[in-house]
């Protein structure tokens, strides 16, 4: 009953957290333990299978029951476009070790100093960024498939050749950090809690029992999945089989283990309900029904923000290449505007320099008909000076040719 009343209490809320997306989520301890969590398993980070998805990297949840369990790091989709996710993570302080939930916010917050990998080095988050609404990775540090994501970028100034640690908590004998005052203005910003996929994911680790470390002894077969209920993969990033690892987040071996617990616990439940009375095992039904009731809910409020989620991606590619087409037409009308500006001021300048040739033209050939006349002017006057020269030379000539005969004459008597 104890543990029903937990589930019960567990699925309510989850179910009055998911609709409220928008809230301002604390970031205070949710949860207490009274040992440290396991070191960190090392593992390969599986490629990122679907444009836009963020890596959530893998951390250990606790079950107050069964102890810690790994909850398999994964890429998940943010709730909108611009939003970075903050891990969560466990802090030692008044000799009990918290839990400090994740959530998504516009900068990573304070998360521990804990170096979870592929771009979570203890400060910050350098795996990507976001250009608008498009989400850019940076593959010197993450794992994506190149087929399917285009946008990539490589920043290798990041990676921090340092003596890499497994602390999964910050304390004594952890990960020895304080939050920056820009993690702290970031812990005061808006935030939004885990989304509904995250819980889920979450809660499947926790029914399999193959996850808690009290069984893999702190080595986990399914460290990591490409995405919520999709494939599992091994440390070495192999393809965890499905004996190991269902998509459903269930394998064989934990299956099993999980009906003999039920199988137990119903025994326990038959042998105390002879005494119960007829309300309590009504009580009990509704509590089952209600149960059914919240996951099927939990299942459709997960197809409809998938669903969103794609459609808000369908909206913005649709919109991105509307917003490109009307740049190429705009720059088209620009390049033809500014060719038609080139041709009729080409033609302008034709145009001018035409009136001008026929104006050197025809002052050409009126100084060359000006020279030509001056020329024979000037030819004319030489002529003119040199007969009248000519006639001067012959004017004496002429008189002493009409004075000699009359000088002649007195010889002749």
């Amino acid at each position: 009953m104890k543990k029903i009343a937990k589930i019960l209490m567990l699925m309510s809320a989850i179910a009055f957290a998911v609709p409220k997306t928008n809230a301002q989520v604390s970031v205070g301890i949710d949860i207490s333990a009274g040992i440290a969590p396991p070191a960190l398993p090392v593992y390969e980070q599986p490629p990122c299978p679907v444009d836009g998805y963020i890596w959530q990297p893998g951390y250990w949840a606790y079950d107050p029951d069964d102890g810690y369990y790994w909850v398999p790091g994964v890429w998940v989709a943010p709730p909108d476009p611009g939003y970075l996710w903050t891990p969560p993570y466990w802090g030692f302080a008044a000799g009990v070790y918290g839990f400090h939930p994740g959530y998504w916010g516009l900068t990573v917050g304070f998360y521990g100093g804990i170096n979870y990998g592929f771009g979570y080095g203890g400060v910050g988050f350098f795996g990507g960024r976001w250009d608008h609404d498009r989400f850019m990775y940076n593959t010197a540090v993450v794992n994506v498939n190149r087929t399917v994501i285009q946008n990539t970028y490589i920043d290798r100034t990041v990676i921090r050749n340092s003596t890499y640690n497994h602390y999964s908590f910050n304390g004594p004998g952890g990960a020895n950090a304080r939050p920056t005052r820009f993690e702290e203005a970031a812990m005061r910003e808006h935030h939004i809690p885990a989304t509904a996929n995250q819980i889920a994911h979450q809660q499947v680790a926790r029914a399999n029992r193959a996850q808690f470390a009290s069984v893999n002894h702190g080595r986990p077969a399914a460290v990591a999945m490409n995405r919520v209920n999709g494939r599992a993969y091994t440390a070495r990033g192999h393809v965890a089989p499905p004996s190991v690892f269902r998509a459903n987040g269930v394998n064989t071996v934990a299956a099993r283990q999980q009906r003999q617990h039920q199988n137990i616990q119903a025994q326990r439940q038959r042998a105390a309900g002879q005494s119960q009375s007829r309300p309590q095992r009504m009580q009990q039904r509704q509590n089952m029904q209600a149960q059914r009731f919240q996951q099927q809910r939990m299942q459709q409020r997960q197809s409809m923000q998938a669903q969103r989620f794609q459609q808000r991606r369908m909206q913005q590619r649709q919109n991105t290449q509307a917003q490109r087409f009307q740049q190429q037409r705009m720059q088209q009308r620009q390049s033809m505007q500014a060719q038609r500006f080139q041709q009729q001021r080409m033609q302008q300048r034709q145009n001018m320099q035409a009136p001008r040739f026929q104006q050197q033209r025809m002052q050409q050939r009126q100084n060359m008909q000006t020279q030509r006349f001056q020329q024979q002017r000037m030819q004319q006057r030489q002529n003119m000076q040199a007969q009248r020269f000519q006639q001067q030379r012959m004017q004496p000539q002429r008189a002493q040719l009409q004075q000699r005969p009359t000088q002649q004459r007195p010889g002749r008597q």
